[in-house]
């Protein structure tokens, strides 16, 4: 079965795209405004293999004792967002659907969620968004969300962070996944220089913090990570991220905890991915995720590659087909190939 899906979808990748998200701006004067966007987007997604089947692949996944086909339509990841700017200051807040609550049976409903909800003001940003040691400009496009998570660095948290000419300092919300979060006094601490020019940008981030284990000791983590996007021939580019030390939950996207027992655990991830325009309005992209942790000795990667065309403006199509593998000490691999056809209407 997974080899007929992977002909047919490989196939069938030869049509479809994002455009950029837009927004409704209102100027209330001279100095405030307020700006509505995001976009509804419904995904069709097949997965099939012994990796149970997710809506998108996260670094944790079940293993299934045999192979199994499953199909779902969903709009989830759709989203709204409103900004306010009133002089120096702005203020930012997003939310998605993907809080559960709802059900296949009768209603799909689900709860709505906060994504981001921040403060900046002159250099600083307060509240809740993307993590200091995150390069948004390094994630790319897919349509299976986020696309290679195992690869990334992937957190939204609360945080307290000042930026000027590149540099960026910040404290943010500690949480050691795998320990006694109860005796966590001190915020993580995160510093990041980005490097940005006519040819794409690179940051280089730096994270050190306390994690305290389930009898109660106290330890020291760091580590540090390069991505970026580099702008390579016409409007093609290439992203890449790579991240090495205790870093735990901060990548991977649920992959490894922070504390195994009373050891820190030590992670080394990578993603690659590239994008080639075809015309102005398709292109597509070919993506690899990576992650291999020390302790728990976890190996899980993903591939994939898509196309995406924008039909207007602000509709876009997209078809992908990949595969998300688990490696298993002294056993075959486990893994499922996915295909995901998506629609998305930007506001």
């Amino acid at each position: 079965m997974k080899s007929i899906i992977t002909r047919t979808v490989i196939a069938a990748a030869m049509m479809t795209s994002y455009s950029a998200q837009a927004a409704y701006k209102i100027d209330i004067d001279k100095k405030s405004s307020i700006s509505f966007g995001g976009y509804i987007k419904v995904d069709s997604r097949l997965v099939s293999g012994d990796v149970a089947y997710k809506d998108f692949w996260t670094g944790n996944a079940k293993i299934e004792d045999t192979d199994k086909n499953q199909f779902k339509i969903f709009a989830n990841e759709t989203r709204f967002n409103t900004k306010y700017i009133n002089g120096d200051v702005t203020g930012f807040i997003e939310m998605d659907f993907l809080g559960g609550g709802g059900n296949q049976i009768v209603s799909n409903s689900s709860h709505p969620r906060i994504r981001h909800a921040f403060i900046a003001y002159k250099g600083f940003t307060v509240g809740q968004t993307w993590t200091t040691f995150m390069n948004t400009s390094a994630i790319p496009e897919t349509a299976d969300f986020a696309g290679a998570t195992v690869g990334l660095a992937f957190i939204r948290q609360g945080l307290l962070r000042y930026s000027k000419n590149g540099f960026q300092i910040a404290l943010e919300n500690p949480e050691t996944w795998g320990g006694d979060t109860s005796q966590e006094s001190l915020p993580d601490l995160i510093a990041r220089y980005n490097i940005k020019g006519d040819w794409g940008n690179i940051s280089l981030s730096a994270l050190g913090r306390e994690l305290v284990s389930v009898s109660g000791i106290k330890n020291h983590a760091y580590g540090g990570s390069i991505a970026g996007k580099i702008n390579t021939w016409g409007k093609d580019d290439f992203k890449f991220q790579y991240h090495y030390g205790e870093l735990g939950r901060y990548i991977g996207a649920g992959a490894t905890k922070d504390m195994i027992g009373e050891e820190v655990e030590e992670v080394t991830s990578l993603l690659v991915a590239y994008r080639h325009f075809w015309t102005d309005t398709l292109r597509s992209n070919v993506i690899f995720g990576q992650i291999e942790t020390d302790i728990t000795d976890i190996k899980r990667s993903q591939w994939g590659v898509n196309l995406f065309s924008d039909i207007t403006k602000s509709l876009s199509v997209g078809f992908e087909v990949g595969q998300f593998i688990i490696d298993q000490e002294n056993k075959d691999d486990a893994n499922s190939v996915y295909a995901q056809f998506s629609m998305r209407f930007a506001i």
